[in-house]
């Protein structure tokens, strides 16, 4: 467990051979949930033993890197994204050395690695927060936090009126170290998920240290978790939820982007390309390509895709507006149906109102699965095809779906607990994945072990284990599989341009570069499209070889190899 970086001779490995190549442009990556993805110890939650035993099958499904989230010691308050330390893996996922060790055998199967980073906020358990509660009003360690002193005649109040992500104050009052009530801390997602404050100097050259620790280590790249929120507006002004202002006082600020381009120094000093990646939450693409300037990250999430509802002419715009706003910086942009965050893709495109949003998690939310595997499946087809890189979720390659009845005493999202149980919260989208067998724990955990999943798995997925769709003609697993060999070997696929064809209502019919069209058909129906071609794949199955009719039947996509 040593914190010395690797020798160059482990920094060989295969992935890497061509530095000059910007991965990020082009890269399927894979996201892993470590805590649901496979367990190898049996206690009920996933680790890293489990993941490395995983690898094959996940460089087989044919992706070319794997995010994962934090890994970190934690107390897991809010799933691993309070971090204790970011130099340390969490005792319940295994050690730094496995780590290590999953970094070299992922490379060696051509698999890079990317890591989640929290800029905006440490664990409680921290040991700079431990200290700054010890230490009492007014001490250096505090100035590392939010610390301010509350509003009303005893300080009962807090210090102004901003609300958590997840519902509630954002602000948490403390006890003085002689336990007299005492300041209040600013935590804008869960009390125990403390802001840091950035305008300290310790907090930058910390984080900095961070990321080299981990370049040096061998991962290609972080993900850089809520990216628009790490600076504040230091007088902390009260505002109104309802109209924010411009500049918002604790979102995407201008500030922030020093953040950024420090950062980018730290990947850009390495001979290997590293990658800045990030969540940016934005509804203003100048504003979010504005991140991705070429001192700042190379790639942001693209949340109005996912946001979009399956409609025509809505993903239309937002996928032609989208590029639009990457072209001026010449960054790829990113394609994104399913996170841990969300409703998973198959249940949201199977409701009514198939954007995000409160909506899609609430309790007795009429969904249809068949018509959402449908969709999801076309919806793939059409992701894969777009310029630029995307991000597959765990378990989507299954075709799973979100799990709405966890009962309320198994729920872990604070989400959930701080909204009352009004928000039922993402522990839907994180159930652990469905490896083998016909009844739970489905080859989650190994044999003979006693620990149930940390989460239920609805008895239905023995119908969506990897086992059972492995060879499968017309699986969703086969589908991917199939997909992302496709995109490997065809140059017209990955980062490049868009052309729009003319098309019946309800479809989309667009070029990439010279030979591949993608179509895909977003109504009930079926639709003639005008585009002879060969038929390179259909998310109804057929591949190579079936003989392109020109029909495109309902909620369907093709991808067709043609001229002009």
């Amino acid at each position: 467990m040593s914190d010395a970086p690797r020798s160059d001779d482990e920094h060989a490995d295969p992935v890497h051979t061509d530095a000059a190549t910007a991965w990020w442009r082009n890269a399927v990556i894979y996201q892993v949930y470590v805590r649901s993805f496979a367990d190898g110890n049996g206690d009920g939650v996933g680790d890293l033993a489990g993941v490395r035993a995983k690898l094959p099958y996940l460089a087989d499904l044919g992706v070319d890197a794997l995010w994962f989230n934090p890994w970190y010691a934690s107390p897991l308050a809010d799933a691993g994204y309070d971090v204790a330390d970011y130099r340390a893996i969490d005792p319940r996922f295994g050690t730094l050395a496995e780590a290590e060790a999953l970094i070299g055998e992922a490379h060696r199967l051509g698999l890079r690695i990317i890591v989640d980073i929290v800029p905006n906020h440490s664990s409680d358990q921290h040991e700079w927060f431990l200290e700054a509660l010890a230490a009492g009003p007014g001490a250096e360690a505090r100035e590392l936090f939010w610390f301010r002193p509350g509003r009303g005649e005893n300080g009962e109040l807090p210090p102004n009126n901003w609300k958590s992500v997840f519902g509630g104050d954002a602000w948490t009052r403390t006890d003085n170290p002689d336990g007299t009530p005492g300041e209040w801390y600013l935590h804008l997602f869960a009390s125990e998920q403390p802001d840091l404050n950035w305008e300290n100097p310790k907090v930058r050259e910390d984080f900095e240290d961070v990321l080299r620790f981990w370049f040096d280590r061998g991962v290609d790249g972080v993900r850089i978790d809520s990216a628009t929120m790490p600076a504040k507006d230091a007088g902390l002004p009260d505002f109104d939820e309802a109209a924010p202002p411009f500049p918002h006082p604790f979102v995407d600020r201008d500030e922030v982007h020093d953040i950024y381009r420090a950062w980018r120094a730290v990947a850009d000093s390495y001979p290997d390309p590293r990658a800045l990646i990030g969540e940016v939450w934005l509804d203003q693409p100048e504003r979010l390509a504005a991140y991705l300037r070429p001192d700042e990250m190379h790639t942001a999430f693209n949340f109005d895709y996912l946001n979009c509802a399956w409609d025509a002419d809505d993903l239309r715009r937002v996928i032609t507006a989208t590029l639009a706003a990457h072209a001026p910086v010449d960054a790829p942009a990113t394609w994104v149906l399913s996170n841990h965050d969300v409703t998973r893709h198959v249940s949201r495109y199977g409701r009514e109102d198939s954007s995000f949003g409160n909506n899609g998690r609430q309790y007795h939310v009429a969904t249809d699965l068949d018509l959402g595997t449908q969709r999801a499946r076309a919806a793939t087809l059409l992701s894969l095809a777009l310029p630029g890189s995307a991000y597959l979720y765990q378990g989507e390659e299954l075709g799973l779906w979100e799990v709405d009845d966890i009962p309320d005493a198994l729920r872990d999202d604070p989400y959930f607990h701080r909204t009352d149980g009004e928000v039922l919260g993402r522990d839907g989208c994180r159930v652990p994945l469905p490896w083998s067998g016909s009844e739970a724990p489905f080859g989650f955990s190994p044999d003979g072990a006693t620990a149930a999943p940390w989460l239920p798995q609805p008895a239905e997925w023995a119908a969506l284990t990897a086992e059972a769709e492995d060879g499968v003609a017309g699986s969703t697993l086969e589908l991917y599989r199939t997909a992302l060999r496709i995109r490997r070997a065809q140059p017209a696929l990955g980062d490049g341009t868009l052309e729009w064809l003319d098309s019946p209502a309800g479809t989309l019919v667009f070029r990439r570069e010279e030979d591949l069209v993608c179509a895909v058909n977003l109504t009930g129906q079926s639709v003639s499209i005008a585009v002879p071609g060969e038929l390179l794949l259909s998310s109804g199955g057929e591949v190579d070889g079936a003989g392109w009719s020109g029909e495109l039947t309902a909620e369907s996509a093709v991808w067709l190899r043609t001229s002009r």
